[in-house]
Order: C-alpha cells, then structure tokens, then sequence
C-alpha cells in the first residue's frame, strides 16, 4: 500500500489532460470494449421442423455457437420425418481466423497502452530523453493503427458470413425434411447480433483514435521543431525621455532676456514716497479720471 501510494504522488497525473494522454487513455477504454464484446459472445437460434406425423416432429430445435466461430464443428439434430433416427447437421464455415485476429490485436493494444499510460504518469523524463520513447511510441501506434485498419475489416466481412451461417432460413434449407412439401418447417428465433456488430464499430473507432494519436506522437519527436521559423524580434518602441533630461529645465521662451523675465516690485510703496519727497506730492499717482461733460455741466 505504501508503494502505491509512493508511486501516486510521484505521478504527473497532468499528462492526463493533454491529447497525447488523453487520447491514449481513450485507446486503452475503446480496446477492452473491442475485444471483449466479440470474444465473449455466445449466440443461439431455434427452428421448428413439423412433419406430417405429428408424433415425429421437433419444434424447438435449438443451435447454439459462440467466439471463435468455428462454425464447421456447430451442429443439431433434425428429424427425418420417415420414421428413422434424427440426422445430425453441421454448420458450414470458419470464422475463426477473422475473429481471433481482431481479438488478438484488441488484446495487444489493451496491453501497449496499459503500458504507455504508465509510463506517460511516473517516467516521463526518461520517456523524453534521448528522443528515443517518442519515436518508438511512434512507430509502434502506426503499426496499431494499420493492425486495426486490417483487423476491423476483415472481422467486418467474417461477421457477414457468421450471420449468413447462422440464418435459420438458410439452416433450414439442409434439412431434408423441409424439401417435402408435406412438412412444414419456420424459423423461431434469429440470433441476436447486436454485440457484434458493436465489435465492428469499436474496432474502427480504434482505428480512428490510433491514426489520430499519429499527430500528437509525432509532435513529441522534435522532427519538425529545426523546419518551425520563430517569429520575426518585435521592436521595442523607445521610451519615453525623463522630464527635463536634457538641459534640465527648459526656460520660458516668453521670459524677457533681461531680468529673467517678469519680476515683481516689493518696494513699490517706498519708491513712490522717495519721489513725492523729490518732486513733490502727487508725483507718481494715477492721474484722475477726467470729469464726465454731464457733471460739468
């Protein structure tokens, strides 16, 4: 338990959220649906086979078949409607090939990604060094995504010929019995085959997923970072210059060259005093405004 909990927080949980772990995570759901919805199948269909002597009649014939589809080793018994033993059929085909490499490679792929993740979460920096685990996880996720490609379609068309098999009105037509128009022979049940067609489409999800994954492992390579350009440097706009850095203080353009421009009298009282002593009194005051004709009048 220690160990384990070592091992949680020493992982880089974060990879998780970025499409390279995202979208292996992803791989490892889809491949344990792929492989389990059609190597845990099992399937059965009924047939009724009525003779014209009632007593001689079968009508719950029941077929069963299941994963790996070797159909040729499937087999019923089917009355004669003559009076004799039953005869044993067998179903034609086999599958199996189809079936077991489709499984195969959803096995394998459940695996390599069990692995990956594990590796993406507690060893990333040495998945990263020497560039060496991006470019094998390369190669290895292109090889998964032609095995699916492969796998899927050839599972695709051996599940046709599963359901051509094991069509009762097909099957019907091997018991001689059902050549005689006095017998009466119907289907009871057909095989449900909803798992496997699921199995298909899980398969080509897989085969999306692996071929998209090609960009993101790809992007871990480096291979393209010496073909990326950097942008252009942007140019730094100039700042501005402090106030009064040059020459301090810039002076007054409107100041007078003399006196440095407009400076008050403090002493403009005392002086006029000195000149009414001098001149005589009234000397230096504003002169009255003159009288208005009105008031002279």
């Amino acid at each position: 338990m220690d160990l384990v909990n070592k091992l949680v927080a020493q992982g880089q949980f974060r990879i998780l959220k970025v499409p390279l772990g995202f979208i292996k995570a992803l791989q490892w759901f889809f491949s344990i649906f792929a492989f389990s919805t059609c190597g845990s199948y099992s399937g059965m269909f009924k047939m009724a086979v009525e003779c014209k002597n009632r007593t001689e009649s079968d009508l719950s014939i029941e077929v069963k078949f299941e994963y790996p589809f070797r159909m040729h080793m499937v087999y019923f018994d089917a009355p004669t409607c003559t009076g004799g033993n039953p005869e044993r059929l067998f179903l034609i085909g086999d599958y199996s090939s189809s079936a077991e490499f489709f499984v195969t490679i959803g096995v394998f792929a459940f695996l390599y990604s069990t692995a990956a993740l594990f590796i993406y979460v507690f060893a990333y920096e040495k998945y990263k060094e020497n560039n060496k685990g991006p470019l094998i996880d390369l190669g290895v996720t292109g090889v998964f995504a032609f095995m699916w490609l492969v796998s899927s379609a050839a599972w695709a068309k051996g599940l046709t010929d599963v359901k051509r098999a094991t069509d009762p009105d097909m099957v019907l037509t091997m018991i001689a019995a059902c050549s005689n128009e006095e017998n009466h022979c119907k289907e009871v049940h057909d095989p449900v085959m909803s798992g496997l067609n699921t199995s298909v489409a899980f398969g080509f999800i897989n085969l999306i997923l692996w071929g998209g994954n090609l960009w993101f492992v790809f992007k871990e390579t480096g291979i393209l970072a010496p073909f990326m350009r950097a942008p252009p440097p942007q140019e730094k706009a100039a700042a501005p210059e402090a106030f009064g850095q040059q020459g301090g203080y810039e002076q007054d353009p409107y100041a007078g060259t003399q006196g440095g421009g407009y400076q008050p009298d403090y002493n403009q009282q005392g002086y006029n005093q000195t000149q009414e002593a001098d001149f005589g009194p009234g000397y230096g005051q504003p002169a009255a405004a003159p009288t208005s004709f009105s008031n002279q009048m």
